[in-house]
Parts: structure tokens; C-alpha cells; sequence
């Protein structure tokens, strides 16, 4: 039985967990900083590493003794080297380094979005390779063609703003407060989707790629107007969303044929976009698969799971495998117009 220690801190959320090559989470926590950062209205780095660096050990320690383990019988660490914080992402990265010299175990830097792109492989074990991946979270907005583990193809991905973005400056708007996403989906829940006349920036226009700056303006515009109520903005920018998610993710079924759609991500877990999404996997006749709401926010299951994909294919790293802010799936993807870093 492979045993991965799984260590995430790539943005506020501290976590750790214990994963088997046979699917199983061993023991898993996972500590947000949502108190410390919402007087901020977002995350700041700064507070964010130094969180990382009082809550980590303790977590570490947790989820072994409740595995009733002990760092020798860890097969391999499996920890988060980016993309995200840099402070944070250097947190993960040197305990995993410091407990495999330790123990004398393998190293294993993971991509953060590959652990979102393989999460659904931990709770699904009958889905296959390859498949259509729509990775929606609050930094990245992409579709990526997922043909085996380190091998993506990049399909689109946000000129401007990811939609995780967008959710959350939408929220701050409408003085919902951190994180965005939740309170967005809570408050559309009594609005009308249809009641404020929003763009659907690219729809329809055969653009493969997304773009959220242009409707984020327009909530701004319709929050001062003061003509329209707060859960009618929230639900007709959630239905934009989704409309401009649906319709790019239609571009791309085009182009493969992989036979299911996956999404993933932080955004993954609103339940609209999740509804739409699977509309749109079953006219096309895919296959559809979501992980469990639990698993599309950062995790450290997601983490070691990834960890034990890589090292049952013999992919380990070295104990100079660098922190990376930016370190794209797809590193051969041509830059996009606009995307800058995110591309």
C-alpha cells in the first residue's frame, strides 16, 4: 500500500493529508484564514504566509497521529511548489523538503492545478484518460486537455480575470464581504437571473478564451445606478457566469474527443454552474464528473493524490525543486493576447 503525505499552502488555506494509492484518505484537516483576511476584502500575502508557518506543524502532527502513523512509514511528501503566494507556497514546499530529508523520502513538488485537474481521479476510479477539464477557481480559468499525469494540453484560458475573480470582486460590490463565491451563490439564490440586463463577454463569438473584466464593470455600474435589488445583481452576474462558462466549454468539446468533461476548481462547487455544466456534457453526449464539493477547494488530499499519481509513474523531484508563483500545466501553450502571467 503506497502512503502519501499530502502538505498544501499555495493561497489561505492550511492543509494536510494522509492519501493511499488505493483511493483512501488515511486523515486530512484543513484550516482557512477567512477572519484574518476579511477585513481586507481578499487575501494578503503577507498575513497569509505567516499563518502558514504557525498552523502547519501542528497540522502535520494531527493528521499522523489520527492515521496512527508516523513519518517513516510515508512512502513519499507530496507538497504544493506553486502556482500561487510565493510566501505561502515556500511554506508547504520547505516542510515537505525538511520531513523527506528527515526521513529520508522522496520529494514529491506538485502543481497546484494538477492536483485540481486529477482530483476527480481520487473520488471516481473509473475515470479514464483522457478527458476535457474545465479548471475554474479564483486565480485560473482554463480548459486543458488531460491526457495522463504531466501531460495537459491547453485548450483556453482567461484574458483578463478568472471567474473566481470576478465572484469575489462582484461580492465586494455588493458589500457581501470574503470569500466572494459563497455569498454570491447564497444571495442569488432569491434574485431573478434575468432582471439585470449583464454582458456575456465573448459569447458567441467563436473566441476560444474567457474574459470577466468587462462584466466585473458592469455589476460596478449597476450597483450605483441603485436601480436594482442586491439578490437580483447577485443572481443575474452568477447566470453570466455560467452562460460564458457553458459556451467556451461548447468551443472545446469541438476540439477533442475525450470522451468525458471534468471540472474542478474552487468555482466547481456552485451548484449552477455545476447544473449547466452537466446540461451541457449530456446534449453533447459526454460523460460528466464533479468532484464533491469539498474536494474543489484547496486541500491537501487533492495534493497527495497527485503525489501518488506521480510516483506510481516514477515522477519525483529533487531538494532543490524551486517555490513557482506562476507555473502553467500546459508550459508549451503559445501566450495569449491579454493573459500576461495567467496565461
Amino acid at each position: 500500500m503506497t502512503l502519501i503525505l499530502g502538505l498544501e499552502s499555495s493561497c489561505d488555506d492550511s492543509a494536510v493529508a494522509l492519501v493511499t494509492g488505493d483511493r483512501r484518505i488515511l486523515a486530512q484537516a484543513v484550516v482557512g484564514q477567512n477572519a484574518a483576511h476579511q477585513p481586507y476584502g481578499g487575501v494578503v500575502p503577507e498575513i497569509a504566509a505567516r499563518a502558514h508557518v504557525e498552523i502547519l506543524p501542528d497540522l502535520i502532527r494531527r493528521v499522523l497521529d489520527e492515521a496512527k502513523v508516523g513519518i517513516g512509514d510515508v512512502d513519499a511528501i507530496a507538497a504544493t511548489a506553486g502556482p500561487g503566494l510565493i510566501g505561502g507556497v515556500m511554506v508547504a514546499l520547505l516542510a515537505g523538503k525538511g520531513l523527506a530529508l528527515a526521513a529520508g523520502k522522496p520529494l514529491i513538488a506538485v502543481n497546484h492545478l494538477e492536483g485540481h485537474a486529477l482530483s476527480p481521479r481520487l473520488v471516481d476510479p473509473d475515470l479514464g484518460l483522457p478527458y476535457l477539464l474545465l479548471l475554474v477557481s479564483g486565480g485560473h480559468c482554463q480548459l486543458l486537455e488531460v491526457r495522463g499525469v504531466g501531460d495537459y494540453r491547453r485548450l483556453a484560458t482567461t484574458i483578463d480575470d478568472a471567474a473566481g475573480e470576478a465572484f469575489d470582486k462582484a461580492a465586494k460590490l455588493l458589500g457581501l464581504g470574503y470569500p466572494g463565491g459563497p455569498a454570491i451563490e447564497a444571495l442569488a439564490g432569491s434574485g431573478l437571473p434575468a432582471a439585470v440586463p449583464l454582458p456575456r463577454p465573448l459569447v458567441g463569438s467563436g473566441e476560444s478564451h474567457f474574459s470577466f473584466a468587462g462584466l466585473k464593470s458592469a455589476v460596478q455600474r449597476a450597483v450605483a445606478s441603485g436601480d436594482y435589488r442586491p439578490e437580483d445583481i447577485a443572481a443575474s452576474f452568477q447566470q453570466a457566469v455560467v452562460d460564458c462558462l457553458v459556451d467556451r466549454t461548447a468551443l472545446a468539446l469541438d476540439k477533442t474527443d475525450a470522451p468525458t468533461l471534468v471540472v474542478a476548481g474552487g468555482v466547481a462547487a456552485n451548484a449552477a454552474i455545476r447544473s449547466a455544466l452537466a446540461g451541457l456534457a449530456a446534449r453533447e453526449g459526454r460523460g460528466f464528473s464533479v468532484p464533491p464539493a469539498w474536494l474543489c477547494t484547496d486541500n491537501a488530499a487533492m495534493i497527495a493524490w497527485a503525489g501518488a499519481e506521480r510516483f506510481a509513474a516514477g515522477l519525483t523531484d529533487g531538494l532543490d525543486a524551486p517555490a513557482r508563483a506562476r507555473w502553467p500545466l500546459d508550459e508549451s501553450a503559445e501566450r495569449v493576447r491579454g493573459a500576461g502571467v495567467k496565461a
